[in-house]
């Protein structure tokens, strides 16, 4: 029976330049969900959350946009990408439906502390959805990177 070698020779790499180090990243695509605003009265009110997305991706048009969604757009997304895809999509914070019922004697699903762990939720959600979808091998993107030539778009 032959044993194993180990091949213990180096890897040939491009020596690193300034550019190089200081430059920006290949590939990165970043998602931030933040700055929650609740709007409306009684049962009109709600809440919703300004999502930023920052990349240098070709295969988007804008290199930064912001918009703001509320949690049942986050719901539409998710039973879209559900529908139309064969992959298993990651799930959403929960509906909170017991912080909703009357009487509780706090905010319910407006108090400061749950819409805090919502928003963590949803940028958590949103950040494993596209991070799959675009980067299936997680060594080809930097995840904290950012873009000094940007445009912003609002809608």
């Amino acid at each position: 029976m032959a044993e194993a070698i180990a091949d213990t020779r180096r890897l040939y790499t491009k020596p690193q330049n300034l550019s190089d180090a200081y430059g920006p990243p290949s590939n990165f695509l970043e998602i931030d969900v933040s700055n929650p605003e609740t709007v409306g009265v009684g049962r009109n009110r709600f809440t919703t959350y300004e999502i930023r997305l920052k990349t240098n991706l070709p295969i988007f048009k804008l290199k930064e946009s912001r918009v703001r969604r509320r949690y049942s757009d986050f719901e539409w997304l998710r039973g879209e990408l559900e529908r139309e895809s064969k992959v298993v999509v990651p799930p959403l914070p929960g509906k909170a439906l017991i912080r909703q019922l009357p009487f509780r004697g706090d905010d319910g699903i407006f108090d400061d502390s749950f819409i805090e762990e919502r928003r963590q939720g949803l940028e958590q959600f949103l950040n494993n959805t596209f991070y799959g979808r675009l980067f299936p091998d997680p060594g080809r993107v930097d995840y904290n990177a950012g873009c000094s030539d940007s445009q912003t778009h609002e809608l």
